[in-house]
């Protein structure tokens, strides 16, 4: 029967295992197999199970009451894996509505709505070393691929009115792993693969928290896509959402008549998105939305989670005029307290526009618990600035480096996501002033400057290709621009600085450590030139040095720290990235007594070097 410990923390809203009580089973019960069926409808009068099982009818089905407290329970013998089943709710005003099941682990391919049974244990891991080995990465190496999985590469494109094809979890094993190797990423982030009614919603609008999209296949075979990941060495963080859901007939909303998930409050009811926002200061709703996040954590075995549109939980719709929400402050709090005591080396991610305090502060000291928090300011200043016509950008230089005024306060990634690439708002390269090639020089020296930035790193697909089109999730990406030689040559800058990411700590063993960066040009406005370096205690430091100006610049002196060698290992106008050429071949050495290196700087250009510090003598 079921377990009461379980069933007392899911009332109190401190529960993570949810699921081992809700959803559909498959067991033993006095000597007879079929599947326990369970579920949380507090308003109904009457639950049924019906499937196929039953040819959808629900007589003789009937779900008893469990206790006290809205839970209702029935094991049905004979029910095999991948069952189709409902829930047929009688609400008080005497109603019939048929609901999908809120815990389903598995459910039916769009547009049809019915959830499977299916039994999650038995998968046969095979990523023992990287789960032992795994950390939450503060001072190790983070490169974030964001992926939305069916549209990376379709097998048949989608049309206005047919759906695409796509590859399954299964088959992306081959296609996925060696490109992110080969590319230099250390993590993909894939976008919701929670069950979801919509194509065009990418996964943000969710009816099923506990159930693997079956768009890609059943969920071992993501299971499986997971485990191949890690045995190749790369992590996979998972974009959850945690402040809505999608108002489908078949989903949680109204689930058994009455208000269950959202808000009784009309006036807190509705997002902007057109969905319903959860009522996360109820204590059900919390262990639902705790044990979620736990379960895919628990089955998948994600490495991180990244907690969408955390500012629409932090302020009542995302509204800081509006007030704090304290009921989602303390959910927060909470979840990121229980999760890391479960999963300590896994990653909580906040998508958080807003400038609340302390978001990647332990719950202990006030803080909400996260462990890393988008960088939405850098990145919206930093596409700003690249909009700007060079002549005016002096009069906006504070927009580059106004981020490490704040930055050491929260632990930060840098992300140009699917966010950027969408809805009219141009892709990367588009966004930037200039005709084609003055677009291009300005994007190899914008990402240049995104890696000389402390902070974790992360990119949508496609951005490494310079698409000019807008992402698209019926359409793959324009993988016929390596045709081009512009960018293909762009293509290859981007794997060079990733192959640069990986072979200097300096760029990622102390992006929070206020001693890992020091600006040796930071104000010089008329001619937007930058210079920085990066530093830790292994490894050889880094001199970057950026130009914003189509200004050519002969022996430009550069103040650094240290006396020493400077050798240039990557410019972005070297005529192998269809640049002029204009670079230094030669090592640069600061004279004695002389903490300055004199460089030619191309217009538009970025130049990463390596410095070999001067050794200082031992004296008599």
């Amino acid at each position: 029967m079921l377990d009461n410990w379980i069933i007392q923390l899911f009332h109190e809203g401190k529960c993570a295992n949810a699921y081992q009580v809700f959803g559909a089973h498959t067991c033993q019960e006095n000597g007879k197999s079929g599947v326990r069926f369970t579920v949380y409808a507090p308003h109904a009068k009457k639950v049924q199970v019906i499937g196929d099982f039953n040819q959808w009818s629900g007589e003789g089905y009937d779900m008893e009451r469990y206790q006290e407290g809205g839970i209702w329970t029935l094991f049905i013998e004979g029910i095999e894996t991948y069952a189709l089943y409902k829930y047929r709710i009688l609400t008080q005003d005497h109603r019939y509505i048929e609901k999908s099941d809120p815990y389903a682990f598995f459910s039916e391919l769009r547009p049809k709505t019915a959830s499977k049974v299916f039994d999650m244990e038995g998968y046969t891991w095979h990523d023992g070393l990287w789960m032992k080995r795994r950390t939450r990465n503060f001072e190790r190496k983070m490169n974030i691929y964001e992926m939305h999985l069916g549209s990376w590469k379709m097998k048949k494109e989608g049309t206005k009115d047919v759906d695409g094809e796509y590859y399954s979890y299964e088959e992306m094993i081959d296609q996925i792993i060696p490109y992110v190797k080969e590319n230099g990423y250390t993590h993909i982030e894939l976008m919701p693969l929670l069950e979801h009614p919509f194509d065009g919603s990418w996964g943000y609008q969710v009816t099923g928290f506990y159930s693997a999209t079956s768009r890609y296949g059943h969920p071992k075979q993501l299971m499986h896509l997971v485990d191949a990941c890690h045995k190749a060495g790369i992590g996979v963080i998972m974009d959850f959402v945690p402040a809505h859901f999608v108002k489908d007939s078949h989903g949680l909303y109204e689930f058994d008549g009455g208000y269950v998930y959202e808000y009784p409050d009309i006036a807190r009811r509705y997002t902007e998105w057109d969905s319903v926002y959860f009522d996360l200061g109820r204590e059900e709703v919390r262990s639902f939305m705790i044990s979620s996040a736990a379960f895919w954590l628990h089955y998948y075995h994600f490495d991180g989670i990244r907690f969408d549109a955390i500012s629409n939980l932090i302020y009542w719709k995302g509204n800081k005029n509006l007030g704090v929400n304290d009921g989602a402050i303390e959910f927060m709090k909470r979840c990121n307290t229980i999760l890391h005591d479960l999963y300590p080396e896994c990653m909580l991610i906040a998508e958080d526009s807003s400038d609340y305090p302390q978001v990647t502060k332990a719950s202990s000291v006030g803080g909400l618990g996260f462990d890393y928090k988008w960088d939405l300011g850098w990145m919206n200043d930093t596409l700003k600035y690249m909009k700007l016509d060079p002549i005016y950008r002096q009069y906006e230089h504070q927009l580059m480096t106004f981020s490490m005024a704040y930055f050491y306060g929260e632990n930060f990634i840098l992300p140009f996501s699917h966010d950027e690439v969408v809805h009219g708002k141009k892709t990367i390269i588009d966004k930037i002033w200039g005709n084609y090639d003055q677009k291009l020089a300005q994007l190899k020296t914008l990402y240049i400057y995104m890696y000389a930035h402390p902070g974790k790193k992360l990119n949508f697909m496609g951005n490494e290709l310079g698409e000019y089109k807008e992402w698209d999730e019926s359409k793959s990406l324009g993988w016929n621009l390596l045709e081009y030689p512009v960018h293909e040559s762009f293509y290859r800058f981007r794997k060079a600085l990733n192959t640069i990411y990986h072979s200097y700590p300096c760029l990622y063993q102390y992006d929070y450590y206020y001693d890992g960066f020091k600006w040796t040009i930071v104000d010089n406005k008329e001619q937007s030139v930058f210079a920085i370096i990066r530093h830790a205690p292994k490894g050889h430091d880094l001199l970057f040095i950026m130009n914003f100006t189509g200004n050519v610049h002969h022996g430009y002196g550069v103040p650094v720290l240290d006396e020493g060698t400077y050798t240039e290992i990557l410019n972005s106008d070297r005529d192998t990235y269809t640049g002029s050429h204009f670079i230094n071949e030669k090592p640069l050495v600061t004279s004695k007594g002389e903490l300055v290196i004199y460089v030619d700087i191309a217009p538009f250009s970025g130049m990463i070097f390596d410095v070999k510090k001067k050794r200082k003598s031992k004296g008599i």
